[in-house]
């Protein structure tokens, strides 16, 4: 089940973080492929948006992981940029927020670069890839989710 959708612009990609907010039930894993500036940090703040976060949602790029404990569905919010192997993925605890044990139990569990550690990801991961098109357009193509 693979979905692409066309966004031209920072509306209709929160529209599109409201459907995923509205679809994706905790525990869930969702990997986020894309280039640098993609979009993908965009769309797990217009997930946290409609779920009602109240704290800024920024990239984890150098802290590694944000949690966002304030909506209706608690986030995790991976970057595996920085990573250099599938050991240091594995030590930042991602098994447990995967199987829904994160500090504020099960949520959506969104990763950054999850291509760069796809093994490490469980059955049932959600893929979205995030392609820069011309201007603020984008192409978003989903995988394991249909919204």
């Amino acid at each position: 089940m693979t979905q692409i959708i066309e966004i031209a612009d920072e509306t209709e990609m929160a529209a599109l973080g409201a459907k995923l907010a509205n679809t994706l039930q905790p525990p869930a894993v969702i990997a986020l492929i894309g280039q640098l500036g993609a979009g993908k940090t965009r769309l797990v703040q217009a997930v946290a948006a409609e779920l009602g976060v109240r704290e800024d949602v920024t990239s984890p790029t150098f802290v590694l992981v944000n949690e966002y404990r304030t909506g209706r569905t608690p986030i995790y919010h991976f970057d595996a940029y920085r990573l250099k192997d599938e050991d240091e993925f594995i030590e930042l605890g991602v098994e447990e927020y995967f199987a829904g044990l994160g500090a504020a139990g099960a949520g959506l569990t969104f990763v950054e670069w999850g291509d760069r550690f796809a093994d490490c990801l469980p059955p049932g991961t959600v893929t979205v890839q995030i392609e820069v098109l011309e201007g603020t357009g984008r192409r978003v193509t989903i995988d394991g989710l249909t919204i």
